[in-house]
Formats: structure tokens, sequence, C-alpha cells
């Protein structure tokens, strides 16, 4: 590798994969109330399926988003999954991030309102855990995931950093 006038060598290219993309649908959220790191609320998910070149299947109704509306506004994650493949795969997803965007596009997507995903901010970075041979590579790979939000639930795009 070429160093630069500097001395340092050049920082390496980012380069992913995309893995699948995961639609969910979730139930209404159970206000847990004010913590003293913000709003705590709990969000079951209902089901979902997920799609893509390697991997498909169904996202199980056992999971939930522990999500807390911070004191800046900005709405963390931290959601526990479990998928299941077409194949009887099963596969523990945790993931945690970050949605926010100005004060009337989160009032909107509140109402459950249709945004556009360019409008707000909404990133994951899930970990996988499965016990299945076939899909193994899952329990050591980094991933990231970019989000939309629907009526229905969150739409994610996921990504494998290679």
């Amino acid at each position: 590798m070429t160093k630069g006038p500097d001395g340092v060598e050049p920082p390496l290219p980012l380069r992913s994969e995309f893995l699948f993309t995961l639609t969910g649908t979730v139930g209404s959220p159970i206000e847990v109330g004010v913590m003293p790191q913000g709003e705590r609320r709990i969000v079951p998910i209902e089901g979902g399926a997920f799609e893509g070149p390697r991997l498909r299947g169904q996202v199980l109704p056992n999971g939930a988003d522990w999500m807390n509306i911070r004191p800046d506004q900005v709405l963390a994650i931290d959601c526990r999954a479990a998928l299941e493949t077409h194949d009887g795969a099963l596969i523990y997803m945790h993931y945690g991030g970050f949605r926010h965007g100005p004060p009337e596009v989160m009032e909107a997507l509140a109402r459950g309102e249709s945004v556009d995903p360019s409008e707000y901010y909404f990133r994951i970075s899930p970990t996988f855990e499965t016990g299945r041979d076939k899909y193994s590579w899952l329990n050591r790979i980094v991933a990231v995931g970019i989000g939309r939000r629907v009526p229905s639930g969150p739409i994610y795009d996921i990504y494998e950093i290679l």
C-alpha cells in the first residue's frame, strides 16, 4: 500500500454486501414511563419476513424493542428478535441503533404516517447467533442496517460489512 506524503497509509475503503431486507410487524407499544435516561417503551414484535440472496424466512412473534426516547428526542433502539429460515434454522438477532429527525417528521412517524426515509436517520447494527452449521457464518460477521418506518412496522435493509 502506498503511503501518503505524511507517511501514513490511506484508509481502507468500506465494502459491504447486501444480506436481506427484513419487514417487521409490531404491536401497540407498552408505555413503561419516564426513566432517568428518557421515556421507555416496549414494542412487541408480532411477526414479519426477511429475504435476501443467502437466506430467507420469517420473523417469529416473540421479540420486542425496548426503546428509549432520550431527552434529546433521539429514539434509542434495543431490539431482540428470533428469525426462522425457510429450512427451519433459528437465528437470534439483537440490534441497537438510533432513529431521529426534525420534530415534525418524528411526530408524523409517531402518528403512523408514511414519511420519506431521506427525511430522518434510522440505522441499526445487528448481531446474529445460530447453532445451525449452514448459517454459522452469521455468528462472525459485522452488519449494519438502514431502516424506514411504515405504519405496520420497520423495514430494514441489512448489509454485511466485508
